[in-house]
C-alpha cells in the first residue's frame, strides 16, 4: 500500500462532543496519540472521530467513540468504566483493535483467503 498524501491524525480528526469541553480535547488527543500510526492509512479529509459522554463522573457513566473512514463502515466503541480516563482508554484500545482487524480482513498478503482466487474455467467457442 503506497503512502497516503494526508495522512489521519487524531490531533486532524477527533472532535468532542456532548458531555466534554473543548478544554477536555487537547488531553483526549494526547491519550489517543497511539491510535496516530493506525490512522496514518487513511485520507485526512475522509476520517473523522467524535467521542461524547453520557452522565459523565455518574454512576453508569457512558463513553461513546465514533469513526467514520471513508468508504467503511461507521464504527462504534463503548465504554462504561466508571472512571473516566479508564473509559477514555477503553474506547480508544477498542477502536485500535477494530482498526486492525478491519486491515487484515481487507489486505490479501495478511489473509489467505483474500488472497487467493478462484480458478475460473472459459468455454472458448472454436
Amino acid at each position: 500500500m503506497s503512502a497516503v498524501a494526508n495522512p489521519a491524525t487524531v490531533e486532524e480528526c477527533l472532535r468532542v462532543g456532548t458531555g466534554f469541553t473543548q478544554g477536555d480535547r487537547n488531553w483526549i488527543a494526547e491519550q489517543f496519540g497511539p491510535l496516530d500510526s493506525r490512522l496514518a492509512a487513511f485520507h485526512a479529509d475522509a476520517t473523522e472521530m467524535e467521542i461524547t459522554v453520557k452522565d459523565r463522573e455518574a454512576r453508569g457513566q457512558k463513553v461513546t467513540l465514533e469513526c467514520w473512514i471513508g468508504g467503511r463502515e461507521k464504527i462504534v466503541t463503548t465504554s462504561s468504566e466508571e472512571d473516566l480516563h479508564a473509559a477514555i482508554m477503553d474506547v480508544r484500545d477498542d477502536l485500535r483493535r477494530r482498526l486492525n482487524d478491519s486491515k487484515t480482513k481487507r489486505e490479501p498478503r495478511s489473509n489467505r483467503h483474500l488472497r487467493e482466487t478462484p480458478e475460473v474455467e472459459i468455454d472458448i467457442p472454436r
